[in-house]
């Protein structure tokens, strides 16, 4: 079975790409995109087991991986050998236009899965009493990542159109 740490690391392997100044992404651009993999994937897939079978999963796996792999061999082939295939570029700009949106419904439907089970076992969550008298609450928190989706997905949306 494909374990969330490996999307993960395939997530965040073109991130590190990205601010080692082989691709032309900015650190606000991409600091997003990196937290809602590690949210997704730590947060989400690995923390609730119960959640890995919904077939958000697949689509999830699908957009993301697609992405990479277009993604990766065109900036590899660039890199190595000075140049890649049009099609490549054609490819990655294009599939973008449905992967993105499916990878984001995923992402926010997948945290939407995860609620009930937030809420049950309380995980991450830090009641009151205790000794920093502060309270955390994982569920509240994921509704609201849920919700930043709204602003922030066309806004990344757009900016990934306008490069």
């Amino acid at each position: 079975m494909l374990e969330p740490w490996m999307l993960e690391f395939t997530g965040n392997k073109s991130e590190i790409e990205d601010q080692s100044s082989i691709t032309r992404s900015r650190v606000m651009a991409t600091l997003p995109q990196i937290a809602s993999r590690v949210f997704i994937t730590w947060g989400v897939l690995f923390s609730f087991p119960e959640v890995r079978d919904h077939w958000l999963v697949t689509s999830l796996i699908l957009s993301w991986a697609v992405t990479e792999v277009i993604r990766s061999s065109f900036f590899g082939l660039k890199e190595v050998f000075g140049s890649a295939p049009r099609f490549l570029l054609w490819l990655s700009c294009t599939t973008f236009y449905i992967l993105y949106p499916t990878g984001i419904c995923s992402e926010a439907g997948l945290i939407y899965v995860a609620l009930p089970y937030m809420r049950e076992t309380g995980l991450y969550s830090l009641r009151m009493p205790n000794k920093l008298n502060f309270a955390f609450d994982y569920y509240y928190a994921s509704i609201l990542a849920i919700f930043a989706y709204i602003p922030g997905s066309p806004g990344m949306y757009s900016h990934m159109i306008r490069q």
